[in-house]
């Protein structure tokens, strides 16, 4: 009987909130999920000014604080994070069908250098990108 009660009690305080309206403050502004998807493009892109917070934002006419904020509240990850994800995957796919070294692929990317690259890819995927690549590799190959 208890159980319950309580029970009933949990369920109508979680209907109670589920109810309640978001304030203003909180909710992500139309103007933050067009800044961006228009981040995301540029990222995308490859836009050299995608490269770091400071040049992006200037290319998007607003401010790093502005675009490091609006980032995780309408994607959940922050920029970086989102943008090495992206340089990531395009590492794989370069390392996959080109015969580039890791440097070239890491500078041409936007990685400072391959250490760098080679923390970033490791931090994404779990493996460094010279296993990676031996791995997609062999498997080429079978």
């Amino acid at each position: 009987m208890l159980a319950e009660h309580l029970l009933g009690l949990v369920g109508a305080a979680l209907r109670r909130v589920a109810q309640r309206r978001i304030p203003a403050s909180d909710r992500p502004a139309p103007s933050d999920q067009r800044l961006v998807e228009r981040a995301r493009a540029a990222i995308h892109d490859n836009h050299p000014a995608a490269r770091g917070l400071f040049p992006l934002a200037e290319l998007l006419d607003t401010s790093p604080y502005r675009l490091s904020r609006a980032f995780p509240q309408q994607l959940g990850v922050s920029l970086t994070r989102y943008r090495n994800r992206v340089r990531v995957s395009r590492a794989l796919d370069q390392a996959q069908r080109d015969t580039a070294t890791l440097a070239d692929i890491a500078a041409s990317l936007g990685f400072a250098d391959q250490a760098h690259f080679t923390r970033v890819v490791r931090q994404h995927v779990g493996h460094t990108p010279a296993a990676l690549r031996r791995e997609l590799c062999t498997l080429a190959e079978t």
